[in-house]
């Protein structure tokens, strides 16, 4: 359905169509496995400290020129299958008017919580003329990353109406999940809201380049089961029917979604099978993505899941567990080779180039299960 994008969009004049990512979130399985990392935009690149002394995370997320910068230098450093776009998932809701700030050392805060109906009544509308920062640094991005594409991201319905109600980070979402049950029409009503504010952001991202567009659900692994097939899901395919006319790919990732990650797998269908399902879902590192494919069916491509916390152990234990990640991904129709959360910010950055250079070395995943013969390593180590 790309005939529903730009003439001049990747995906429409050919430049990622082909492209290692988009082939495997397609259901391909491409001979070189693609890799790319989240949180892999920043973090632990000096580059990216450097560049952002004295520029506070929202104030560099809205200028154009430093987010596309940003967002470059893993794709330069590292060999990546893909750039992520440099922002946050409280970007759109700031985009809206939401008095909300990131903390260093806390995150997202928020001046005045969302607690009950007035509250939501007083959210409003986010215009698409405020996305105008969003537009101007993708497009500049795209420019420059050539046949390499871009992922679009947005927050999840529910993880941005955690942050609202809670007022910032929480380790339970107790006044969040309250709400939920105290006050159903009130919470459909934020989440609603949370989800066109989302998919504006993501379909912005998209039109302006983006070749994939990723819905990432932080805090899902705080719910039931049941919450979360009549409470959030339905919102979150909200989310996504903002760009399901573009015809991009689609990922859906949640941490510690393992109980709900069919149900995630699932958003978007209909009647009950795959049509208009999501593309690809996120793995996070508590379940082997052998099990994952048991769970989610063998019509959905995996993306995930190295353990963040290995990228700081030995790099004989480090290399054993990517190639069991790839050799257990060799049960999905396709494997997009990543970590089942983000880049912790003390990570080595040579050991992220070390990885991609191994996982390219496995082509298509059939080697994973060799030992290396050469422990030494490469020259990026």
């Amino acid at each position: 359905m790309t005939d529903a994008l730009p003439t001049t969009h990747p995906l429409a004049d050919g430049r990622t169509a082909g492209s290692r990512l988009v082939r495997a979130l397609r259901g391909d399985r491409p001979e070189t496995l693609p890799v790319w990392f989240m949180r892999q935009a920043g973090r632990s690149l000096p580059e990216y400290r450097e560049l952002r002394v004295g520029t506070a995370m929202l104030d560099a997320c809205l200028d154009p020129a430093l987010a596309s910068e940003i967002t470059l230098q893993p794709v330069r450093r590292h060999g990546v299958d893909a750039g992520i776009f440099f922002s946050d998932i409280v970007v759109p809701i700031k985009l809206a008017g939401v008095d909300v700030e990131i903390v260093p050392g806390r995150g997202p805060v928020l001046a005045s919580p969302v607690r009950s109906a007035a509250d939501v009544d007083a959210l409003r509308s986010l215009e698409p003329e405020a996305l105008a920062p969003i537009t101007e640094a993708v497009a500049r991005t795209v420019a420059e990353l050539g046949s390499t594409p871009l992922i679009g991201f947005a927050g999840a319905p529910f993880t941005l109406a955690a942050y609202l109600v809670e007022g910032g980070p929480s380790k339970d979402h107790i006044r969040a999940r309250t709400l939920m049950h105290a006050e159903p029409e009130t919470w459909s009503r934020l989440l609603d809201w949370a989800a066109d504010v989302s998919g504006a952001f993501l379909r912005a991202q998209v039109l302006a380049g983006a070749s994939a567009a990723q819905l990432f659900d932080s805090w899902v692994g705080s719910l039931s089961r049941a919450d979360y097939v009549s409470r959030v899901a339905p919102h979150s395919a909200r989310a996504l029917s903002h760009v399901t006319d573009l015809g991009v790919p689609r990922i859906h990732f949640g941490v510690g979604s393992g109980e709900v990650l069919a149900d995630m797998a699932a958003v978007g269908g209909h009647d009950g099978g795959r049509d208009g399902a999501v593309d690809a879902v996120g793995v996070d590192w508590r379940l082997p993505l052998d099990e994952a494919v048991q769970r989610v069916g063998g019509d959905v491509t995996l993306q995930g899941n190295i353990d963040p916390a290995m990228l700081s152990a030995p790099w004989d234990v480090l290399e054993v567990h990517v190639r069991d990640v790839v050799r257990r991904g060799g049960a999905a129709r396709a494997h997009v080779v990543n970590l089942g959360h983000g880049v912790p910010p003390e990570t080595d950055p040579t050991v992220l180039t070390r990885v991609v250079e191994l996982v390219h070395s496995l082509g298509d995943g059939t080697q994973a299960d060799q030992t290396r013969t050469d422990p030494g390593g490469s020259a990026a180590a």
